[in-house]
């Protein structure tokens, strides 16, 4: 598994690239996280494909439930669908591990636990072009979203989250990525 290199001097951010004071910037970087330059979220956002790194993580109990978060209705992409316990984007200097623990704190207060790296994946959408980097946690964690970008969130069965798939529910990107691990998370348990 990879974590981001980054160069000793910081890339410059795109040329003629617009910046707003306070807008975050991410690193842009090579399928295996070299870090190769650095662009706005808005840049990585506007259909440029700029590859760039995210986290995820998947939080499943004992009893073989996954904690999703409901996106909330501001979200631009799938607002109020259901979509993976923790998931973001990875800061200029941040490396993944780092990123995962931030995202987790300020997405559901959540800082007690241990990540198991699952894999690394490159995700394409027809605006975006990300490479994510899953986590795991077990363990019987009492979960409260606290933040404007969740609506809510919930432990689901494995009966639920079958009934769900195709449905409109939950992303598409976390059908997808489940679907992939489904097994390695219940091997965890």
């Amino acid at each position: 598994m990879m974590d981001l290199a980054y160069p000793a001097e910081a890339p410059a951010l795109q040329k003629g690239e617009k910046t707003v004071p306070g807008e975050e910037i991410f690193p842009v970087v090579d399928p295996n996280g070299r870090v190769i330059g650095r662009a706005t979220r808005s840049h990585c956002h506007d259909g440029s494909k700029l590859l760039h790194p995210v986290v995820h993580l998947h939080i499943i109990d004992r009893m073989s439930r996954i904690f999703l978060q409901q996106r909330s209705a501001a979200k631009h992409l799938y607002p109020l669908r259901w979509d993976t316990a923790v998931g973001g984007h990875v800061s200029y200097g941040e490396f993944f591990s780092e990123a995962l623990y931030r995202e987790a704190r300020e997405e559901l207060n959540f800082y007690d636990f241990n990540p198991v790296l699952i894999k690394n994946y490159i995700y394409e959408s027809p605006r975006e072009h990300e490479l994510v980097c899953v986590y795991a946690a077990v363990g019987n964690f009492d979960l409260h979203p606290s933040n404007y970008e969740v609506k809510e969130g919930r432990y689901w069965t494995l009966e639920e989250l079958d009934a769900a798939m195709g449905q409109g529910i939950l992303t598409p990107n976390f059908e997808s990525e489940f679907t992939s691990i489904k097994d390695t998370l219940l091997a965890l348990l």
